[in-house]
């Protein structure tokens, strides 16, 4: 059988969330796993991929499609999977993941499955999945009748764990250039991403996460968060009412509404922790929330917390890891 599945780059790497979604491929029966990566050729990270059982690579320049256009990716895959017989397309659960394998489904009158914990195939031509409902407060189980099976990975269901390859494995990785024919309205809807915003670690695959809300009292009280997160090599994140005061823009939304999270650790400063907020950070391996409030509804979801003034705690946390 083989297994396509849509690698998104974070920077010059696969993302995490990616490689969880190869780490799950694996585990459809004996498959073969090919990738489909919108990338430059000469940027593919082959290594990365082949320590995570691709056995080939379908590159879609940007002098062929440039920027994002979740229809005409859509219709990519859709002649990659004729193409190569797939049995199986996945991506991550990410808005991208989500958005791309909709259409997909769409294009082919396939069901699509989102947010998977768990896929395992039974035989001819359906699939047994456990998937995410209700933003993840429930699981749900499920079979899938379709010739070939499209579902998204959720973000913090699966460990990334590689293969074991030698040094040489890359070598074999087979790296196609392929060159899509797209219709004019494939790219109707296309999002291109500005000089200042490309690369860095994104908010859905950083380790580490500062998050602020209400209690960070404005827009200049996001100073010294950013200076923590530059020091703990991670980013900030927001709760929703940070977006709607227009202080911070939606992008950095964690939550139900906006991206869920799952980072090694995730720093919740002045956030009460409305179940929406959780349903975002859930996926957090460690949770520490500074709040004046002992009462707050997120100290019940956190491993450690500081019952204090954010605005006292964080420049002490920012003084002592420039101490060291």
């Amino acid at each position: 059988m083989t297994v396509l599945c849509l690698v998104e780059l974070d920077g010059a790497d696969p993302a995490d969330v990616s490689l969880r979604a190869l780490t799950l491929a694996r585990t459809l029966g004996d498959p073969s796993v090919r990738s489909v990566v919108f990338a430059d050729s000469a940027h593919v990270p082959a290594a990365a991929l082949a320590g995570y059982g691709v056995t080939d690579v379908y590159v879609i320049e940007p002098g062929t499609l440039e920027g994002y256009a979740p229809q005409a990716w859509a219709r990519v895959l859709a002649d990659l999977a004729t193409e190569t017989g797939a049995t199986a397309v996945l991506a991550a659960g990410t808005d991208r993941g989500n958005e791309v394998l909709a259409h997909l489904g769409a294009i082919t009158g396939l069901p699509m499955a989102a947010n998977c914990t768990l896929v395992t195939p039974d035989g001819g031509r359906t699939h047994r999945l456990v998937r995410h409902r209700w933003a993840g407060l429930l699981l749900e189980d499920a079979i899938m009748e379709a010739p070939v099976a499209l579902f998204t990975v959720a973000t913090d269901a699966v460990s990334p764990v590689p293969v074991g390859v030698s040094a040489e494995t890359p070598a074999s990785l087979q790296v196609h250039v392929h060159k899509p024919e797209l219709a004019e309205a494939d790219l109707v809807v296309r999002a291109a991403e500005s000089a200042g915003r490309a690369g860095g670690v994104s908010l859905a695959t950083a380790r580490v996460v500062v998050g602020g809300g209400r209690g960070v009292g404005g827009p200049d009280g996001f100073a010294p968060l950013e200076e923590l997160a530059e020091l703990l090599g991670g980013v900030v994140g927001v709760s929703r009412v940070v977006t709607s005061e227009g202080w911070r823009p939606h992008r950095q939304q964690v939550g139900q509404t906006g991206t869920k999270i799952t980072p090694e650790l995730y720093l919740a400063c002045g956030i009460s922790g409305a179940i929406q907020h959780i349903a975002g950070c859930a996926g957090a391996k460690h949770i520490i929330a500074i709040n004046t409030d002992p009462g707050a509804p997120i100290l019940a979801h956190a491993d450690y917390a500081v019952i204090g003034d954010l605005h006292q705690v964080i420049p002490a946390l920012v003084a002592a890891l420039r101490a060291r």
